[in-house]
């Protein structure tokens, strides 16, 4: 999303009677590049507040007919730590007020911070459906295009291009995005615009 496209995207998020309950997730994605699996399955371990740091070493998945599991990083690069702005920090502690109690464990780990109504922690595909309700009911109030296909992913993808638009060193973005190859990481890069590239070089030979 452009910057114009992210601000009206959240300003409907936040205000819809609907879908503002999604507000804290959406913040959450925007301001760390998680994957969705990623964000699932964090729990009350994986974050730790004093320090503002988010620890992601698994991931949490679904299959019909498997049930939930818990999975590890596809490569060592999805290890990783992430720093929370105070904006992800307090989005999380709005998550943590709002939850209700739950004793659900998946493979040896409990704590999740993203609940059903059930108490069983959400996956991807819960998201899929938010996502495109979303996009359809903001598109009959709002003039501001989103992107054809609204996912979960074009969060992360918004995230990790913000961050080379501000002129991130690559290989901090790589880890911070978990890619296990750098030119995956510079693919963002080139959505740098105009504005940004003129900006950097200002901030070079100043």
């Amino acid at each position: 999303m452009t910057a114009e496209q992210e601000k009206a995207f959240i300003a409907f998020v936040r205000n819809d009677e609907t879908y503002q309950k999604y507000y804290d997730e959406m913040i959450i994605l925007l301001g760390t590049g998680l994957r969705i699996s990623e964000l699932c399955g964090l729990t009350d371990a994986d974050l730790d507040f004093e320090n503002r740091i988010i620890t992601v070493n698994h991931q949490l998945l679904y299959l019909s007919d498997r049930g939930y599991y818990i999975s590890e990083p596809k490569t060592k690069s999805g290890y990783r730590q992430i720093v929370m702005s105070e904006k992800v920090r307090q989005a999380f502690l709005r998550v943590l007020a709002r939850r209700k109690t739950s004793h659900f464990a998946i493979d040896g780990y409990k704590g999740f911070i993203f609940l059903k109504q059930n108490g069983e922690p959400k996956n991807s595909s819960c998201y899929v459906s938010v996502f495109k309700g979303l996009r359809k009911k903001y598109h009959k109030q709002c003039d501001i295009e989103l992107p054809k296909k609204m996912t979960a992913h074009t969060l992360r993808h918004t995230f990790c291009t913000n961050m080379a638009n501000a002129g991130i060193n690559p290989k901090a973005l790589q880890y911070i995005m978990g890619h296990a190859s750098i030119t995956m990481t510079l693919n963002y890069y080139a959505h740098a615009t105009f504005e940004s590239a003129k900006a950097e070089m200002k901030r070079l030979v100043a």
